[in-house]
């Protein structure tokens, strides 16, 4: 999936040379899809390719029309259909539709942006797809800095935006806009150096998040014993908060079955904007934590926030099985999905969840 982060290195030498880039954007999909919206192809001055927005259907018409932009023509949003034998050939059940835009970017906006993804900060990219302004720009980042000669306008929705997480066309403001949501992965923070914190970073690495694990013991929280976290934390849930700082794209959960850690733990991840709180546990540990909660003063709703037992029902027994159990739980929270089965669902079956 060529998103503007995998990009970045070919963007950036291509700019280097002083070379004009065309970026093709998927903006929209239909029925089965090969690549997701936000996917990628960036096209160089000199022609050379990176990434892609099909997995191979229709990049050479999408060059095409690149090329045509990179000598002067305007942005274009175009329409492909996905044969079913292409659809086959990629896994998927039957064809679809896909909308692509293809334009030059804005260059401010486009190293403003590429700065973004190297800085781990998060911003949306609105790109208007239609009308007399078609592919004016603006770039919103998290904390209010704009950038970009798109409507003004359309700056007020960045915050939105950025927190839906998910990259989408819309309507805003009367115009067909693409918000374009950039950023690092999301988080996880595991309190607990144990068998299961390690099979969690392992699951969670491999979806492409960044994993921290804590303990306040440093003989478990060692790079031997937990070799997937990308970061190992060793103090208490205080100063592990307070280093970490959670946002609304951190999850957190809470492996460890002793008060004096996870009373502080949860208590402090509860405070935070972390978009899944989870503890695991007997569900009689789980009642006998809530009310030692409840005496710390957090109160009921705050409570509620709390997925304990953490996970989604799946049987599971091992490390392994629980760490696939509690992840699925937080992709469909993090998704507003119900993780049930997906034969009894009626809305997508791909959430576009950046």
């Amino acid at each position: 999936m060529a998103r503007m982060r995998e990009l970045a290195p070919d963007l950036e030498r291509w700019r280097g040379r002083d070379e004009q880039v065309a970026v093709a954007t998927v903006v929209a999909t239909r029925r089965s899809a090969p690549r997701p919206v936000g996917s990628k192809l960036g096209v160089s001055e000199g022609g050379e390719l990176a990434g892609s927005v099909s997995g191979g259907c229709v990049e050479n018409e999408v060059y095409g029309a690149a090329r045509e932009v990179l000598q002067g023509g305007p942005g274009r949003l175009l329409t492909y259909g996905i044969s079913d034998d292409f659809a086959l050939e990629v896994g998927l059940p039957c064809g679809g539709e896909i909308d692509v835009f293809v334009d030059v970017p804005d260059d401010a906006v486009l190293r403003r942006a590429l700065e973004v993804e190297e800085r781990g900060e998060r911003a949306v990219r609105l790109t208007v797809l239609d009308g007399p302004e078609v592919g004016s720009e603006l770039l919103v980042l998290e904390g209010g800095e704009v950038v970009g000669s798109g409507p003004p306008e359309l700056a007020g929705y960045g915050d939105e935006l950025i927190r839906g997480k998910r990259s989408r066309t819309l309507e805003l403001e009367r115009r067909t806009v693409f918000a374009d949501v950039l950023g690092p992965p999301p988080r996880v923070v595991v309190f607990g150096a144990v068998d299961t914190a390690e099979a969690l970073c392992k699951v969670a690495r491999m979806i492409g998040w960044r994993t921290i694990v804590a303990d306040a013991r440093g003989k478990f929280a060692t790079v031997e014993r937990i070799p997937s976290a990308d970061e190992l934390i060793v103090g208490w849930p205080e100063e592990v908060l307070a280093r970490v700082r959670p946002d609304h794209d951190t999850a957190i959960v809470v492996l460890t079955h002793e008060e004096k850690f996870d009373v502080p733990a949860l208590a402090g991840a509860l405070a935070t904007e972390a978009f899944y709180v989870g503890a695991m546990g007997s569900r009689r540990a789980q009642e006998s934590r809530r009310e030692r909660l409840a005496e710390a003063g957090i109160d009921g709703a705050s409570l509620d926030r709390v997925f304990g037992p953490s996970g989604l029902d799946l049987g599971a027994q091992s490390p392994p099985e629980t760490a696939l159990s509690v992840l699925a739980e937080i992709l469909a929270v993090r998704a507003g999905r119900s993780g049930g089965h997906l034969k009894e669902a009626r809305g997508r079956i791909h959430a576009d969840v950046a």
